[in-house]
């Protein structure tokens, strides 16, 4: 079956009017109600063709499609469609073995969001899957997925993701680790990221005129409140901003930098199979890795995780970070 969003939103709507009881169908009728529910779905006017309703007509009928029986019926120069079985409804069909292993692969993934605040609703959905694909027998959990379930900001993840989908400005408390006090801050909400089992806010801060982040854990409170909410940036991806660092940290006024680095030759086939940022290159012979980053506090407590596993080679001044770690460390440890 066609895995084309916009497609299955045109089928369900010519299966409505097929499926009608009473009432006849042209091409014209058919390409309305496709249009009208693709409104509803994506918000925006989206036009689709007399050559697109024939092919979709055509779909429906194959094997490959929903093997619909269409009749079509001439009055004049008109032709209307429906079904030659009153009764007949793609929503009423069998779901095809594939699509059962799709969706018994769902039914594993939800329980990631088992005691989530806010996921109950996941829960109840879950349990309804598990029953109507006869799961229920089979439930022992084979699949475990890193989560802090006690850390605090877990019940913003629903508030801060409904203001985005809904270009909400936002009032939040915040309250850094370096400030005593908390702040008040006007936010722009426009992404939010997982990073070390930490969840983090990206939005434009009013106050610094800037994209700012905020980690959800150190949120105080958050409300909606009055005013113009300003767009993300349109060259603005954020799959891009991510790029050229290891975490969530852009410093200001610092360049990408090719860090060289040598592993212990029992830690390097390890971290060859899981590279530390996307740019890795790897030199089997020397056991050594190339990253090219900007270098920033999560780059750093990276690093030094493997502790006499890794030195880093160049460039001097991110050696000289290191150094300074380490010295610090040292003087815990005479």
């Amino acid at each position: 079956m066609a895995q084309n969003k916009g497609a299955n939103v045109r089928y369900r709507a010519i299966d409505k009017c097929l499926s009608a009881k009473h009432g006849r169908y042209s091409w014209e009728d058919l390409q309305r109600a496709c249009e009208d529910a693709l409104y509803r779905a994506f918000s925006e006017r989206i036009s689709v063709s007399r050559r697109q309703i024939f092919n979709d007509l055509n779909f429906m009928e194959s094997e490959a499609g929903f093997r619909a029986l269409i009749k079509r019926t001439k009055d004049g120069k008109r032709t209307y469609y429906t079904y030659e079985d009153p009764n007949f409804s793609i929503a009423n069909m069998p779901l095809s073995y594939e699509e059962l292993d799709q969706l018994k692969e769902t039914v594993l993934l939800l329980n990631r969001f088992k005691g989530l605040p806010q996921f109950e609703w996941m829960e109840e959905l879950q349990s309804k899957l598990a029953d109507k694909l006869h799961l229920n027998g089979t439930q022992e959990s084979v699949i475990g997925f890193e989560q802090n379930m006690d850390l605090k900001g877990l019940e913003n993840i629903t508030p801060l993701f409904d203001a985005i989908v809904n270009k909400q400005v936002l009032n939040i408390r915040y309250k850094s680790f370096k400030k005593n006090k908390p702040i008040t801050c006007e936010i722009h909400p426009y992404y939010l990221k997982q990073y070390n089992n930490r969840w983090f806010l990206f939005g434009w801060n009013t106050e610094f005129n800037a994209i700012t982040n905020f980690a959800l854990d150190r949120i105080e409170a958050v409300s909606p409140m009055l005013g113009e909410y300003k767009p993300k940036p349109e060259e603005l991806d954020f799959d891009e901003y991510f790029e050229d660092i290891v975490g969530v940290t852009i410093p200001k006024d610092k360049r990408v930098e090719h860090i060289v680095m040598r592993i212990a030759p029992d830690r390097y086939p390890y971290i060859k199979n899981k590279p530390l940022h996307p740019s890795q290159h790897n030199y089997d012979k020397e056991y050594r890795i190339s990253i090219d980053v900007i270098p920033n506090n999560e780059l750093i407590a990276l690093l030094l995780s493997f502790g006499s596993q890794l030195e880093v080679l160049e460039p001097q001044n991110v050696r000289d970070m290191m150094r300074e770690h380490v010295k610090t460390l040292n003087k815990f440890y005479k």
